[in-house]
């Protein structure tokens, strides 16, 4: 019986010493105070406020703001034409010690004027660099000239997050000035959001208003991990839903910024010349996989690299450099990453057996040539800027087709004719197929100016419309 008391003391005053080592005395006062502010201090000089101005060609008539006349007054008829001052605001955060600035693509969209508010009190005018519309990221260059002393914070990988972890996001909301929230990541991987091209997000609660676009979402240690770019809002204000770019996203558009990529229509990124499709607990079961993840591939381009490598109709990808893929989302995320001509290896289910192929990163082809023409004349493509629709012009319009004739862009005095934009796939032009440019411009010629009814039908995202013109 002794024995037994003797044991269970030991028993229980091991556990107490294991405990006791366990909790720690507080040995600073940032641990005595439980505050985020050593953080705070740490990144938030490096966050800026954004300031934009784009100067606007407006048309004024003296009748257009009458309610009877107004109707009769479209933007291009009488009036004299004034310039109007538009003014924008937003979050950033320096990432680089020699200016370098990331914030999202519509914080600065054809902004004229750029300018940088630091905390200390500095305005610094700003260039743009790269605006990449894809993933809503633009990265700025502080001038060199005042380049001087600047704070920056360190982009940090997102891999290493778990749901749970505690996050601060910073920014300008509602132009009121710098404002830390908190709050923890309430989901990694999140895609079934449409907010940019690569719906790939982490979600937090951490409150993310109105201006708070740009801003740095900060883990812990005081780095960069994520771009706060949207919020779930029924009102306009935070109700715990933001979504931030994660940072593997933000290096890839640094790097193509640093290597020389410029202009409004994004970076080049890898082309797998394939679609997919979501994989569903039947699929699942049907392809013999334990869960109803990866990305089905139902089309395969005739120069998908992909195809190359022996993949097939009806073959799945389940990791991308051994990160497992949930969803095709992932895969285009994941894809996305990976720079041009380096190797990515692919998890494949391959004719239901399990594979790891290599494939090199590839930019979308320009196969056929693009043959892009300005069409002119008295018709109703006047001014139209039309493309053949190739890889690489479908990534650069956002489209799913890879055939076709499109218009790649419009111009701005179109007399009569509005119903048009960029995007727009062109089908048929009074009962003639539109297959290749020179078709269009055949057709278009051939066509009497005077006394001409136009009959167009055209496919505007994977919707087909119609009109007549007479």
């Amino acid at each position: 019986m002794f024995m037994r008391i003797l044991l269970l003391f030991v028993i229980l005053f091991t556990s107490l010493s294991a405990f006791a080592q366990d909790a720690v005395v507080p040995s600073s006062p940032a641990q005595i105070k439980l505050s985020y502010s050593p953080i705070v201090k740490q990144v938030a000089p490096a966050v800026v406020n954004i300031y934009t101005k784009r100067v606007i060609q407006q048309r004024v008539h003296p009748f257009m703001n009458d309610p009877f006349f107004a109707p009769f007054f479209g933007r291009q008829s009488g009036g004299v034409t004034r310039e109007r001052i538009q003014n924008a605001l937003g979050s950033g955060v320096i990432v680089d010690p020699k200016g370098i600035v990331v914030t999202n693509s519509h914080v600065v969209n054809q902004a004229d004027e750029i300018v940088i508010g630091l905390t200390d009190g500095r305005e610094l005018n700003a260039k743009l660099i790269l605006s990449d519309p894809h993933t809503d990221l633009a990265v700025l260059r502080i001038s060199e000239d005042l380049q001087k002393d600047l704070p920056f914070a360190p982009l940090r990988p997102s891999e290493s997050l778990e749901v749970g972890d505690l996050v601060i996001a910073i920014g300008n909301p509602f132009g009121v000035g710098q404002t830390v929230t908190s709050g923890i990541v309430s989901a990694l991987a999140r895609s079934a959001v449409n907010i940019n091209d690569y719906n790939f997000f982490i979600q937090t609660d951490a409150a993310i208003n109105p201006g708070n676009s740009g801003g740095p979402l900060v883990s812990m240690d005081g780095g960069v991990i994520g771009i706060n770019t949207a919020i779930y809002s029924r009102s306009g204000g935070s109700l715990g839903i933001g979504f931030a770019i994660p940072s593997e996203m933000v290096n890839t558009v640094l790097a193509a910024a640093k290597s020389g990529q410029n202009g409004d229509t994004g970076i080049i990124r890898p082309w797998l010349g394939a679609s997919f499709q979501v994989i569903t607990s039947d699929l699942a079961e049907s392809l013999n996989l334990n869960n109803p993840s990866g990305a089905l591939i139902t089309q395969l381009h005739s120069a998908s690299p992909l195809l190359a490598s022996g993949l097939g109709i009806g073959d799945v990808i389940t990791s991308v450099n051994g990160k497992d893929i949930h969803d095709p989302a992932e895969l285009r995320f994941r894809i996305a990453t990976v720079p041009i001509g380096e190797k990515a290896d692919l998890g494949v289910l391959r004719e239901g057996s399990p594979d790891i192929i290599s494939i090199t990163a590839i930019a979308p082809p320009e196969n056929p040539p693009r043959n892009t023409k300005t069409l002119k004349g008295n018709h109703p493509f006047n001014g139209m800027e039309i493309s053949q629709i190739n890889p690489a012009v479908s990534f650069e319009l956002g489209l799913t087709e890879e055939n076709g004739v499109v218009v790649a862009n419009t111009s701005q005095e179109r007399g009569l004719f509005q119903m048009l934009t960029a995007g727009d796939i062109i089908l048929e032009v009074n009962n003639q197929k539109i297959k290749t440019v020179d078709d269009l411009e055949t057709i278009l010629q051939a066509s009497k100016p005077q006394g001409t009814s136009w009959h167009i039908i055209f496919n505007r995202r994977g919707q087909v419309r119609q009109f007549v013109i007479r």
